[in-house]
């Protein structure tokens, strides 16, 4: 994972440190997960969620852009058509460090007065890192299906992995130097834990402890058998972020673009 986090923070510095279009900026909206306790919900227990962005404007059409958020996913069984029944919940925080690259479907520079404002697209490569807890106890070490005892030939999973973020928005520049977007995008990841949930049960429920912290996490309602049903491990869970930033664009020692294409 250190050579994962070392590739992104060289792509970064390959990417921005040439730049003579550079944009800096903060990101401020929110953070929802699509995963066993929340299949298709999207915008359900949306969280609070903020970052900061560099992009490097390539040309009028396409950019580079480098994202850290940091935000927090959660979810509630109960609230839930597939199997409500599990009492199981979670919360989590995410840190996500991405890079993409950005089309967009105008010409667009901040500070034109003719070419302003466009809708756009992106995809790229990112890592996350979470850490799923319940009541305030943190889930992972505690091998709530069974890791830890290697039940089923299971492994304890990993707080961290690449996702793909990809998504979409609208870009619109307000001053000469400020320049703000709204957008919406998801992150596939390749882990089934983000919630701590992902095969089936491995105690008999009717043996748990209720004193016992990590048998009484891994089935809160006491009821279930091994190899019952816990979550879908078919399905790998998801994250998204939304909401709005807000760019400064410096003008770099060194640029030498068309002033004309920047104001008309």
């Amino acid at each position: 994972m250190r050579f994962s986090v070392i590739l992104l923070l060289s792509f970064f510095i390959v990417s921005f440190g040439s730049a003579q279009d550079l944009e800096m900026g903060i990101f401020g909206g929110g953070s929802y997960y699509l995963g066993d306790v929340n299949p298709s919900g999207h915008f359900k227990n949306t969280q609070i969620a903020y970052g900061i962005i560099g992009r490097y404007n390539i040309n009028s059409r396409w950019a580079v852009k480098m994202s850290a958020y940091r935000g927090k996913i959660a979810g509630n069984a109960a609230s839930n058509w597939f199997l409500p029944n599990r009492n199981l919940q979670f919360e989590s925080p995410v840190t996500d460090i991405s890079a993409v690259a950005e089309f967009n479907f105008w010409p667009y520079f901040t500070g034109s007065r003719r070419n302003f404002i466009t809708p756009y697209v992106y995809a790229g490569i990112g890592i996350c890192f979470f850490q799923p807890s319940s009541e305030g106890v943190k889930l992972q070490p505690l091998g709530t299906e069974g890791q830890q005892l290697g039940y089923d030939g299971r492994k304890p999973y990993s707080l961290a992995g690449f996702n793909i973020p990809f998504g979409l928005g609208v870009k619109v520049g307000i001053t000469k130097k400020l320049g703000v977007a709204l957008f919406w995008e998801m992150h596939k990841t390749f882990s089934d834990y983000l919630d701590d949930i992902s095969t089936t049960y491995y105690l008999d429920g009717e043996r748990i402890d209720p004193n016992n912290t990590p048998e009484y996490l891994s089935d809160p309602t006491m009821s279930y058998q091994p190899g019952m049903q816990r979550g879908n491990s078919r399905n790998d869970d998801w994250y998204s972020f939304y909401g709005i930033t807000i760019t400064y664009k410096f003008a770099l020692i060194g640029s030498k673009r068309c002033k004309d294409i920047y104001t008309d």
